[in-house]
C-alpha cells in the first residue's frame, strides 16, 4: 500500500500558496482494509473515505470511463491493481495531477518530498500555464468552469490557459455538454471564482468562448450588445476583489450589467432587469438572498449613486425599500456597491484619457517648436486627441 499527497495541495505548495485542503490517493489498497483501518466510506459507489481523526479524504486510486453526458455520465473503476498513473491521467489540468508520497495511512508527513509528475505538472508550473492533462478533459462539461476559475485564481500570478486547452474548452461548449451540467455545481463553481481576488476572469474567459448562453443567457446577451457595460462591470469586480466585498455584493455588481440605466444608458424599465435576475437565479440555483440583494440593487442604484442629492421623502422611502431600518447594514453594504460601480466607470474615463496622453507624442506636433512651448503643444494635443474620440462616439457611448 502507497499512499499520496495530490492535487491541489501540491499545486499550492510548489507555488507557495496556502493550503487549505489535503486530500490523498491510496494505491494498491481495498475498500475492506480502509474500513478495517477506521475510515468512513463517503458514498456507496464511490472509493473515498474520510479519516477517522482528520477527516481529511483519502480516495482510493482509480479510472474513469465516460458512458454519458454531463460531468456525472462515468464509469469508476477502483482496485489495487490502479496505478498511481493511471489515477493522475483522469485529473483535468497538469498543475492538479501531481503527488507526494507520504509515510502512512496515519502519517502524512512526506517520505522524500520527491513530487511525482508524470504529465508535466512542475514545467506548466514554471511556465504559468494551465494544460489539460490528456483528452479525457474534453469528456467533462464541469471542466470548462473550473479551468476558467482556477485562471482567475491565478491570474495575478501570470497564470494563461493553453491554447490546446482553450481550444478542447469551446469544443465542449459548442457540443451542448454544458446544458448536462446541474444547476448547483454551476452555482458552486461560480460562486467559488467569485470569491477570488480577480473574479472578474472567470466571467470574461467563460463569455468569450460562448460559455454563459446556457446558465446566464441575459448577461451574455447584455455583454454582447454593449462593450462598455461589459468592460465597466468586469472593473467593478476587480475592485470589488481587491476591496473584500461580500458574495451579494459581487453578484449584484455583475447583474448590475442588465440594467443599463445604472451606466447612464437609455433607461429601461426594472421589471425588465428583475425578471432577467429572477431567470438567471432559477437557472442557476442561485441562493435567495444573493437574488434578492441584486434585484434590491439593480432596483434602487439610480437612487444609492445620486444619494447626496435626494430629497427627505426620497430618502424616505429608499430606507423603506431596502428596509434599512430593520437591516441598516443592508443599506450600508449597498452604497458600497453603488460606490464601487461608481469607481470603475470613472476608472473606465480616466483609462481613455490615459489612451489619448500615450497616443500624442512628440512626433505629433511641430518640429520647430522650443521650451515651454513643446509641453503646451503635446497638452493641446492630448486634449484635442480626447476630444475628437468623445466626438466620435454615440450619444449612448458617450454617457456609458
Amino acid at each position: 500500500m502507497q499512499v499520496y499527497l495530490v492535487g491541489g495541495a501540491v499545486r499550492d505548495r510548489l507555488l507557495d500558496r496556502p493550503i487549505k485542503d489535503k486530500d490523498f490517493v491510496v494505491v494498491g489498497a481495498t475498500v475492506a482494509e480502509m474500513i478495517a483501518a477506521g475510515f468512513q466510506q463517503v458514498g456507496a459507489d464511490f472509493p473515498v473515505f474520510l479519516h477517522p481523526t482528520s477527516h481529511e479524504e483519502y480516495a482510493l486510486a482509480r479510472t474513469e470511463r465516460k458512458q454519458g453526458r454531463g460531468y456525472q455520465g462515468f464509469s469508476v473503476h477502483a482496485s489495487p491493481e490502479v496505478t498511481l498513473l493511471e489515477d493522475l491521467q483522469r485529473r483535468d489540468l497538469t498543475v492538479n495531477a501531481m503527488a507526494i508520497e507520504v509515510t502512512s495511512l496515519t502519517d502524512d508527513t512526506p517520505i522524500s518530498g520527491e513530487v511525482v509528475d508524470y504529465y508535466g505538472g512542475l514545467s506548466d508550473i514554471k511556465s504559468k500555464t494551465l494544460r489539460h492533462v490528456s483528452s479525457a478533459f474534453n469528456e467533462d462539461p464541469l471542466r470548462v468552469l473550473r479551468t476558467a476559475r482556477f485562471y482567475g485564481r491565478y491570474y495575478d500570478l501570470g497564470f494563461t490557459i493553453a491554447d490546446e486547452t482553450l481550444a478542447l474548452m469551446r469544443q465542449l461548449v459548442s457540443s451542448g455538454e454544458l446544458s448536462h451540467l446541474s444547476s448547483e455545481r454551476i452555482w458552486q463553481e461560480s460562486s467559488r471564482a467569485m470569491m477570488q481576488v480577480s473574479p472578474q476572469v472567470y466571467w470574461q474567459q467563460l463569455f468569450e468562448i460562448d460559455a454563459l448562453t446556457e446558465y446566464f443567457a441575459p448577461l451574455h446577451q447584455t455583454w454582447s450588445i454593449n462593450g462598455h457595460i461589459r468592460e465597466t462591470v468586469q472593473t467593478a469586480l476587480y475592485f470589488a476583489g481587491q476591496m473584500q466585498l461580500n458574495l451579494s455584493q459581487r453578484w449584484a455588481l455583475l447583474l448590475s450589467s442588465l440594467n443599463p440605466a445604472l451606466f447612464g444608458l437609455t433607461p429601461c424599465e426594472t421589471m425588465s432587469a428583475t425578471k432577467a435576475i429572477t431567470e438567471i437565479g432559477n437557472t442557476a440555483k442561485v441562493p435567495k438572498a444573493q437574488t434578492q440583494f441584486a434585484t434590491l440593487f439593480v432596483q434602487q442604484g439610480e437612487k444609492l449613486k445620486r444619494i447626496n442629492e435626494l430629497n427627505a421623502s426620497e430618502k424616505i422611502d429608499l430606507i423603506q425599500a431596502c428596509s434599512a431600518h430593520k437591516e441598516p447594514d443592508k443599506l450600508s453594504q449597498l452604497l458600497v456597491t453603488s460606490h464601487v460601480l461608481q469607481l470603475a466607470s470613472q476608472h473606465r474615463e480616466m483609462m481613455l484619457a490615459l489612451g489619448s496622453f500615450h497616443a500624442m507624442g512628440v512626433k505629433d506636433i511641430e518640429s520647430d517648436l522650443k521650451g515651454p512651448a513643446i509641453g503646451a503643444a503635446l497638452r493641446q494635443a492630448r486634449i484635442e486627441h480626447l476630444q475628437a474620440h468623445d466626438m466620435s462616439l454615440t450619444p449612448s457611448e458617450k454617457m456609458a
